[in-house]
């Protein structure tokens, strides 16, 4: 299991503790990589071996980076002293069900035998700390979830997430391990796809991670995230030619790119044409989509919620966050999107941390 950290000394405790508790029978390996931290995270994870000893399955390993070479790095600095053949990924700010390691291998091995890796399902653990945070629990919970488990169903899942994946260790060797770029998990996992390998998603293998509590770092996320995608398409431009069911969720990747772009700059005129009353073309239009989208809303979170119940997950959730992400969330993260997409575009100074 790696562990990528950078400045994490508030959180990386409570992830290896998280670690030490899971509930699996085989040999685990967990390796922190401190890519050069400036506060006490190295110092911290160290003292976490106490965690795991007198466990004769669980072993602890923390290296440290002469410099900040970024997470990619870390994850191959990590990866070449990995000595088992599955590799696990967790960030340092991420928390384990106990189960959630033995689901996803579980997974793996009942999947077909190209199959190189498994996305586990993230969930918001600090959901109620803030506005901010209680919206970005029903995106989880709702927008991300719900994309993960259509592409999985056709084993085609377009982002194995840095947060909680499982990999088999000859394909990432295969590919050349996590690319030096912004978004490395989407870019890893598009090279999978690439090659003919196959990824799924394990929505029962739940993992709880830490989301930005301001609207700044959020917005600085997922500008990150949207810079990914564009990398990804940039380097792997040939899966969008290849006659595969799966290669359709990157052409739909395409289309979310458009509208994010035509919605940011028509967004302000259309406003403008509303206020002079020209409505002739908005009414319909809502009328259609208001209905679609509640239905779409509904079946989503009864399939969520019948997930949860049935792993014995509570989940506390935020009434006002459903009502800014379903009614304001959309109109401010596009534009966000967008000033990724044109970042990358641009060649902006790429970081992580």
């Amino acid at each position: 299991m790696l562990v990528a950290a950078y400045n994490e000394e508030a959180t990386i405790a409570a992830t290896l503790q998280s670690l030490s508790q899971l509930d699996y029978a085989g040999p685990v390996e967990v390796i922190v990589i401190d890519d050069g931290s400036r506060d006490r995270t190295f110092a911290i994870a160290e003292s976490c071996a106490s965690l795991f000893a007198g466990q004769t399955q669980f072993g602890l390993k923390v290296v440290r980076m002469a410099r900040n070479g970024g997470k990619a790095a870390a994850l191959n600095h990590g990866l070449k002293g990995a000595s088992h053949e599955l590799i696990v990924t967790i960030d340092a700010d991420t928390l384990l069900d106990p189960d959630a390691l033995r689901s996803v291998v579980e997974h793996l091995y009942a999947a077909p035998p190209q199959t190189a890796a498994v996305a586990g399902s993230v969930l918001v653990a600090n959901a109620m700390a803030t506005l901010t945070t209680k919206v970005q629990q029903w995106d989880y919970f709702h927008g991300i979830a719900a994309v993960k488990r259509m592409q999985g169903m056709f084993n085609s899942t377009l982002v194995a997430q840095g947060a909680f994946s499982l990999y088999r260790k000859a394909a990432l060797t295969a590919v050349g391990g996590w690319p030096d770029m912004v978004g490395e998990d989407i870019v890893l996992t598009w090279s999978l796809l690439r090659e003919g390998y196959r990824v799924r998603h394990a929505e029962d293998a739940v993992a709880w991670t830490h989301a930005p509590e301001g609207f700044s770092q959020l917005a600085k996320q997922r500008r990150r995230w949207a810079r990914g995608m564009i990398e990804a398409l940039n380097l792997h431009k040939s899966l969008l030619l290849k006659p595969r069911i799966g290669t359709m969720f990157i052409h739909w990747n395409l289309l979310f790119i458009a509208i994010d772009v035509a919605f940011t700059f028509a967004f302000l005129p259309g406003l403008v044409l509303a206020a002079l009353g020209i409505y002739w073309l908005a009414g319909p239009i809502t009328l259609l989509v208001l209905p679609i989208a509640a239905l779409w809303n509904i079946i989503i979170y009864r399939i969520q919620s019948r997930m949860l119940k049935k792993e014995g997950i509570t989940y506390a959730k935020s009434a006002l966050g459903f009502l800014v992400y379903a009614f304001a969330y959309t109109l401010v993260m596009q534009p966000v999107s967008v000033w990724g997409y044109m970042s990358e575009f641009f060649g902006r100074k790429k970081q992580w941390g």
